[in-house]
C-alpha cells in the first residue's frame, strides 16, 4: 500500500463522518455566508443544546472545516476558508437530478444572486465573471485570476467607486464552482472585495435573513453594460 495515499484516504472518510451528522451541517450552512456567529447562535440554528452545539463545534475545529475567533471572553466561529464554503456549496445540491429552476420560486432570489463565503454567486455572478473573462478585463495567471487595468477602467466607467476598483488590482482571485449554475464564478480576496463594492454601490442589496442579493434595476443595467446577460423572466 502507497503510504502517501493513506491520509487523504482517511481524511476524507473524516470530513465525510463531520457532514454526515445534521446539527454540523446546519451550523457550517450558517456560517456559508462568511459571518462569525458564537456558540449558542449556531446551536440554536442546528436546534439543539448548548452542550451538544460545543461538542460538535470542537469536532469541526478538529476536522479543520472551522476556525474561532477569541475576542476577550467571547468566541466566534467562522469557516476555516474558502474552500471549505467551495465545498459545502458543492455538497449543497442533490446530484441525482438536473439543475432545473424551482418552479414555486421558492429558491429563485438564491439562485439569481446570493453570497458564497462572502463573494457574488448564481446567475449574476456566473454571468459576471464570464463577460470579465470574455472582454479580456479578468485574467488567469499562475496565482489565481487578476482584475487587468482595462477591467478597472471598465468598473469605474459602469459606476464603481474609483478609488475602491484601484484597491481591486493587487488582489487575487479563485474560480469557484456555482452549485445551481456549475460553471465558475470569481471567489477569492479578488471577488470578496469586487462584491462589497457593488454593494456599496447599491448594485446589489442584503435580503434580510437570507443569503439571496438583490440586483437593484440601475445595478442590472450597469451589469448588462459590462457584458452581463440578463433574462428577467427566467
Amino acid at each position: 500500500m502507497n503510504d502517501a495515499v493513506s491520509p487523504s484516504r482517511y481524511q476524507l472518510a473524516e470530513i465525510g463522518a463531520l457532514l454526515a451528522e445534521p446539527a454540523r451541517a446546519a451550523m457550517l450552512l450558517a456560517l456559508i455566508d462568511g459571518t462569525s456567529r458564537p456558540a449558542g447562535e449556531l446551536a440554536r440554528a442546528a436546534g439543539i443544546g448548548a452542550a451538544t452545539g460545543s461538542a460538535h463545534l470542537h469536532r469541526l475545529l478538529d476536522g479543520g472545516l472551522l476556525a474561532v475567533h477569541v475576542q476577550g471572553r467571547h468566541r466566534y466561529y467562522r469557516l476555516a476558508s474558502d474552500d471549505v464554503a467551495a465545498l459545502i456549496e458543492a455538497l449543497a445540491l442533490p446530484r441525482t437530478r438536473p439543475v432545473l429552476p424551482d418552479p414555486t420560486g421558492g429558491d429563485r432570489p438564491l439562485r439569481t444572486a446570493r453570497t458564497c463565503y462572502r463573494h457574488l454567486a448564481g446567475r449574476l455572478g456566473v454571468g459576471l465573471c464570464d463577460a470579465l473573462l470574455q472582454r479580456g478585463y479578468l485574467q488567469t495567471a499562475s496565482e489565481g485570476m487578476r482584475l487587468q487595468h482595462d477591467g478597472a477602467h471598465a468598473l469605474v466607467q459602469a459606476g464603481l467607486d474609483a478609488v475602491a476598483v484601484q484597491s481591486l488590482l493587487p488582489l487575487a482571485g479563485r474560480s469557484c464552482l456555482d452549485w445551481t449554475e456549475r460553471r465558475l464564478h470569481l471567489g477569492g480576496p479578488l471577488g470578496v472585495a469586487l462584491t462589497d463594492s457593488m454593494i456599496d454601490a447599491g448594485w446589489l442589496r442584503r435580503r434580510s435573513g437570507s443569503r439571496a442579493l438583490q440586483p437593484s434595476d440601475d445595478g442590472l443595467r450597469r451589469l448588462m453594460s459590462l457584458g452581463v446577460p440578463w433574462e428577467s423572466d427566467r
